[in-house]
């Protein structure tokens, strides 16, 4: 007869069982809200953390590379300037929100508000077997911020949320709420302060209404040592456009999960993703996006800079339904290996059930051109400035479809920045 019998737990599933158990006490909820975070909790007791046997961790042996936890609470951080200059900052500070003024048209509170009232036990639940991000996001959750944007109205002024840690354990979520015709630009940071290890969590939630237009830009900068486990959620009814923007440039272990719904005719649905892995990091975006209805788009671009030892993933599921004929949906990943020890593993897949769509993916991976290299050099560039602007072309072509040069500077800034730091 045989018998399977569970492993043993590793350090970090002990200690993320003892980091609740010191922590429950203390976080912000009603009755519903803590039978809820129980719930999520036992459900990662009982599983563990998920291994390459799980087809959407493949690539991520999160048992094998999530090694320590820290089990409470990091010390003292404060609010960055804002990336975009002018823009508002809304910070969650080590898992607390400090409300700012809000422009008229705009509803701002902490998430917390939502965890007092039990309002929120609803939204902590499990996508699926899976979900390891929003179980752990569900039971540790403190703040975060409700941002609600009333119908037809257009924000002149960059909305910025920003998750700032140092060290230890922040756990944040956002919940975005466009009305129907808004049209609004918000920058989510996620950063780290310190060298030491911290663990983050994030789910953002963004719900956008007929016509909607959104301009989302997630920019992750987590600490050298920090492991940050994320997730971007969105729906989008008819009409609506969402431009999602991710820059990957921090994090010691990093898993950004992005799921969309494209629920409406008409809608639109825009990834462009910067990954700039160095070190012996690691990086894992995965995606999954629907197309429910007929008459919808959307268009994925992926580029990944390899250095040193770092590793990178790239998941993308594109799903379309029976119903949705016409779809147009293209996706691909390109990546610029620059080591010999580094890797990057692209998974692109296509799921489709219609029979009148465009849809199609791709994936590359190459070194610096040599006679591009060449070219630079022979004209009294020195190789390192060649490698650097050869680099910057790469990507470059992603931020300029920002079109907005308050966007497009700081953002090509952080990324020339990047590569002298680990040029």
């Amino acid at each position: 007869m045989n018998m399977q019998t569970k492993p043993p737990r590793t350090a970090a599933e002990q200690a993320l069982l003892d980091s609740y158990a010191e922590m429950v006490g203390q976080l912000p909820g009603d009755a519903r809200v803590t039978v809820a975070r129980d719930r999520l909790l036992s459900a990662i007791a009982e599983k563990g953390l998920p291994t390459k046997r799980i087809e959407s961790w493949h690539y991520t042996d999160l048992r094998a590379v999530l090694r320590a936890v820290p089990v409470k609470a990091g010390g003292s951080a404060r609010a960055a300037e804002p990336l975009v200059r002018d823009a508002l900052v809304c910070p969650v500070v080590q898992g607390q929100a400090l409300m700012p003024r809000v422009p008229e048209g705009v509803e701002l509170s902490p998430f917390m508000e939502l965890l007092v009232s039990g309002e929120a036990a609803p939204l902590l639940s499990s996508r699926g077997a899976d979900d390891l991000v929003g179980e752990l996001n569900g039971a540790f959750v403190s703040d975060g911020y409700r941002l609600a944007i009333e119908a037809g109205r257009e924000l002149d002024e960059i909305l910025e949320l920003q998750s700032v840690q140092a060290g230890g354990q922040a756990h944040t979520r956002f919940l975005a709420e466009i009305g129907a015709g808004a049209k609004a630009t918000v920058v989510e940071r996620h950063l780290g302060e310190t060298s030491n290890a911290g663990l983050s969590s994030s789910v953002s939630t963004l719900d956008l209404g007929e016509g909607a237009e959104v301009t989302w830009i997630l920019v992750q900068g987590a600490g050298e040592a920090d492991q940050h486990l994320g997730q971007t959620i969105a729906r989008l009814a008819a009409g609506a456009t969402l431009k999602l923007f991710v820059i990957n440039a921090g994090g010691k272990l990093v898993r950004r999960e992005v799921h969309v719904d494209v629920a409406g005719e008409g809608a639109h649905f825009d990834l462009r993703c910067v990954n700039l892995l160095a070190g012996d990091s690691h990086t894992d975006v995965t995606m999954t996006l629907g197309h429910m209805v007929p008459e919808t788009t959307s268009s994925e671009i992926v580029r990944n800079v390899v250095l040193d030892r770092a590793r990178g993933v790239f998941q993308g599921q594109i799903r379309v339904a029976q119903v949705a004929q016409k779809t147009d949906a293209k996706m691909s990943c390109n990546t610029l290996l620059l080591s010999d020890e580094g890797e990057f593993a692209a998974k692109p897949e296509l799921e489709i059930f219609a029979d009148d769509v465009v849809c199609g993916h791709g994936a590359t991976v190459i070194d610096i051109n040599a006679d591009h290299l060449f070219y630079l050099m022979a004209r009294g560039v020195s190789e390192k400035t060649a490698r650097a602007l050869l680099v910057n072309g790469f990507v470059d072509e992603l931020i300029d479809e920002l079109e907005d040069e308050a966007l497009v500077e700081p953002l090509r800034s952080l990324i020339e920045q990047w590569l002298v730091d680990h040029g």
